[in-house]
């Protein structure tokens, strides 16, 4: 243990396993923040505190069964030429289940609820049913978490520091992000694109076409810095007025 605190390897590649992990856990504080959005306030702070404590301890039952995890990147069978493995076929499935969550929250967002909708989402939204929804998707972005961090560190403790200290800075800023869409209607509609696009590229990644993620967070932290430059002009008119 001493050794690992005294190799300053070791210390860079905890550095940037932690960045990487609070990158890639975006994904998930998003998800979270704009599934509770229709919760009361109470519960939806607990779903994103249940949520949140979920995903870090996936992570760290992951990295505890690393020949396992290391196995869902083996071929199961092949398919169009392609080969299949277990993670490929989590991912895909994970990227159709954001698109379909997505959407639908889009056209609920545009679209309205009529009576007899409102009364179905009354249930649909209940708190079980969000945490569930929560469960799934925190499975499917911990294991393309963890097999890439794999590839970084080659000690199981650093990774796991890595992961801890990842999620306490998600949970610290998760509440503001939450507040934040829900304030901004507009910020919620990217937030939405934001899933969708990352759906897209999770359902690419399964069918073995990596679509670099730093294109996708670019993208959307320019429209995301363009809509909050438009939010501060737009409340500056009206107090004017």
């Amino acid at each position: 243990m001493t050794e690992l605190l005294l190799n300053p390897n070791v210390w860079m590649a905890f550095a940037t396993l932690t960045v990487m992990e609070i990158v890639l856990g975006i994904d998930n504080i998003v998800f979270i923040s704009v599934i509770v959005s229709r919760l009361p306030e109470a519960q939806a702070k607990r779903a994103r505190q249940i949520g949140l404590s979920l995903a870090l301890i996936f992570r760290i039952i992951m990295l505890m069964a690393l020949t396992w995890l290391l196995g869902l990147s083996q071929p199961v069978f092949e398919l169009l030429g392609h080969p299949v493995s277990w993670r490929d076929i989590i991912l895909g499935v994970g990227g159709l289940f954001l698109l379909y969550k997505a959407t639908a929250e889009i056209h609920s967002e545009v679209e309205g609820d009529t009576h007899e909708q409102a009364a179905v989402r009354g249930t649909s939204h209940s708190f079980n049913w969000i945490i569930g929804q929560i469960i799934v998707i925190d499975i499917v972005f911990s294991v393309d978490s963890i097999v890439t961090a794999i590839g970084m560190a080659q000690h199981v403790e650093v990774m796991i520091a890595a992961v801890v200290i990842a999620m306490i800075v998600m949970y610290t800023a998760s509440g503001m992000i939450a507040e934040f869409i829900k304030a901004n209607p507009t910020i919620k509609m990217l937030a939405l694109s934001f899933l969708l696009l990352i759906g897209v590229s999770l359902v690419a990644d399964g069918v073995g076409f990596h679509i670099p993620r730093g294109y996708i967070y670019f993208a959307m932290a320019f429209s995301a810095f363009v809509e909050i430059v438009n939010i501060r002009v737009r409340n500056r008119r009206q107090r004017a007025v």
